[in-house]
C-alpha cells in the first residue's frame, strides 16, 4: 500500500502539467460544492439569528373577518391584564402620505400603535422617547422617525422638537430610531418611516378605523410561543363564534422553518450542481488513467514478468486516481477556505458570517475519495488484465 502510494506520488510528479489541468475538474467542483453551500448556510445562519434575537416571542394576529364584534384598543388592554401567556399587546395599522419639512417632501410609510410597540418589537431608539399612553389616550400630535427619515428630510438625525407635516398635518418630533433597527425595520429601511399614536392616524387617514384589524403580541418571559400562541387562538375562537378563518395567528418560528426549509432545499440543489462538476472531473481523470496505462504498457508487462501479481497492478493504478482526486480535493478545500474570507470581508458591513462547512467539508472529501475510486477501477482494471508477453511486446 505504502509503495503503491509513493510510485502514485512519483508518477503525478512526472508529468505535474498534465496532472494539475486533470485535478482542475475536481478542483473547481470542490470549491464551487464547499464555497456555494456554506454561503447559504451562513446567510441563513445570520438571519435565523437576527429573528430570533429580536422577536423570538413575537406573535402577529391579523383579523380577518370581525363577525359583527370588533376589537378595540380597551379589549387588548384587557386581555393583557386577563392573559398571563401574554407580556404586551400593540394595534398594527400604517398609511402612505407625503411628509413635508421646509420646502421637502417625501412619501412615508407612518405607522399608528401605542407604548406597547416599542418592548414588542424590540425597536431601538438613538434619541428622544417613543409613545407613552398619555399620547394615544390625548391624540397627540407626536412622531418618532427612522433614521433615514431624520437624515434625508430634516438632513441631521438631533430634530427632537421639530415638526414635520403628514398630509398637512403637523407632528412634533419626538424621537428618532437607531439606524441599526430591528428586523421589522430594516426590511423597511430602503423607505422613510414613522411612528405615530394610533389615535392619531385614525384622524389622519380615511383608510384606518377604531376597529384593530391587526395587533402585535409578545409572550411573557416563562411562557413558550407554542402556549402563546394557543392561547391566543383559543381567545379569538370564542370571540368570533369558533370560525379559525376569521383571523390568522402567526409567530416568528413559522418564518424560521421556512426559511430553514426553503435554504436547505437550495444548499441540496447548489450541491447537486457541484456534484456533477466533480462527476465531470472524475470523468476527466478516467480518460487521464487510460493514457497513463497506454504509456506504461511496457512497465506493466515488465512488473508483471519480475512477479507482480494482478492486485499489485490494480492497487498501483487505482492508488495513482485515489491520490489525483484527493490532491485535488485538499486544492479545492483551500481555494474555498481563501474565497469564503474574501466573501466575509466583503460582507462585513451585512453583519454576515461566512466560514468553511465541516459537515460540507467532509461530504467533499468522501464524495471525492468515491469519485477516485469509481472512475480509477476501470482503468486500473484494465492495466491487472493484461497479458505480460502482449505488454512487452508493445510498441514493438
Amino acid at each position: 500500500m505504502i509503495m503503491s502510494f509513493r510510485m502514485a506520488l512519483r508518477s503525478i510528479g512526472a508529468n505535474k502539467l498534465r496532472a494539475v489541468l486533470t485535478m482542475l475538474g475536481i478542483i473547481i467542483g470542490v470549491a464551487a460544492l464547499v464555497v456555494l453551500v456554506s454561503l447559504v448556510n451562513g446567510a441563513t445562519t445570520s438571519v435565523t439569528d437576527a429573528v430570533s434575537s429580536i422577536a423570538n416571542d413575537l406573535l402577529t394576529v391579523t383579523i380577518s373577518d370581525d363577525k359583527g364584534n370588533p376589537i378595540h384598543l380597551d379589549d387588548l388592554d384587557n386581555w393583557v391584564q386577563e392573559m398571563k401567556t401574554v407580556d404586551g399587546m400593540a394595534p398594527t395599522a400604517s398609511a402612505s402620505v407625503t411628509g413635508k419639512y421646509g420646502a421637502d417632501n417625501a412619501t412615508f410609510t407612518l405607522y399608528g400603535t401605542t407604548s406597547s410597540y416599542y418592548e414588542i418589537e424590540g425597536l431601538k431608539l438613538a434619541m428622544g422617547r417613543f409613545l407613552n399612553r398619555a399620547d394615544v389616550e390625548n391624540n397627540t400630535r407626536v412622531c418618532i422617525l427612522n433614521n433615514r427619515a431624520a437624515t434625508d428630510l430634516i438632513g441631521f438625525v438631533d430634530c427632537i422638537g421639530r415638526e414635520v407635516s403628514f398630509n398637512g398635518m403637523k407632528f412634533t418630533i419626538i424621537g428618532v430610531l437607531s439606524e441599526n433597527e430591528n428586523m421589522t425595520s430594516s426590511m423597511s429601511s430602503g423607505r422613510m418611516s414613522a411612528y405615530i399614536p394610533y389615535t392619531s392616524l385614525l384622524r389622519l387617514s380615511s383608510t384606518v378605523t377604531e376597529d384593530v384589524t391587526g395587533f402585535a403580541v409578545s409572550a411573557s418571559a416563562n411562557t413558550s410561543m407554542k402556549e402563546a400562541e394557543t392561547a391566543m387562538t383559543e381567545l379569538l375562537k370564542e370571540r368570533f363564534e369558533d370560525d379559525e378563518d376569521a383571523f390568522s395567528v402567526d409567530s416568528m418560528n413559522v418564518m424560521e422553518g421556512a426559511m430553514s426549509s426553503i435554504t436547505s432545499i437550495l444548499s441540496i440543489m447548489l450541491g447537486g450542481i457541484a456534484g456533477i462538476s466533480l462527476v465531470v472531473g472524475g470523468i476527466g481523470i478516467m480518460n487521464i488513467m487510460l493514457v497513463t496505462v497506454t504509456e506504461r504498457t511496457r512497465e506493466i508487462g515488465i512488473r508483471k514478468a519480475i512477479g507482480a501479481n494482478r492486485g499489485t497492478i490494480l492497487l498501483q493504478f487505482l492508488m495513482e486516481a485515489v491520490v489525483l482526486c484527493m490532491l485535488g480535493c485538499g486544492i479545492g478545500i483551500l481555494l474555498s477556505w481563501v474565497l469564503l474570507k474574501v466573501a466575509a470581508v466583503v460582507a462585513s458591513s451585512l453583519s454576515m458570517r461566512f466560514a468553511l462547512n465541516g459537515t460540507v467539508v467532509l461530504i467533499a472529501v468522501v464524495f471525492c475519495f468515491l469519485i477516485g475510486v469509481v472512475f480509477g477501477l476501470y482503468p486500473a482494471n484494465k492495466a491487472a488484465k493484461m497479458k505480460p508477453i502482449d505488454a512487452l511486446h508493445y510498441g514493438g
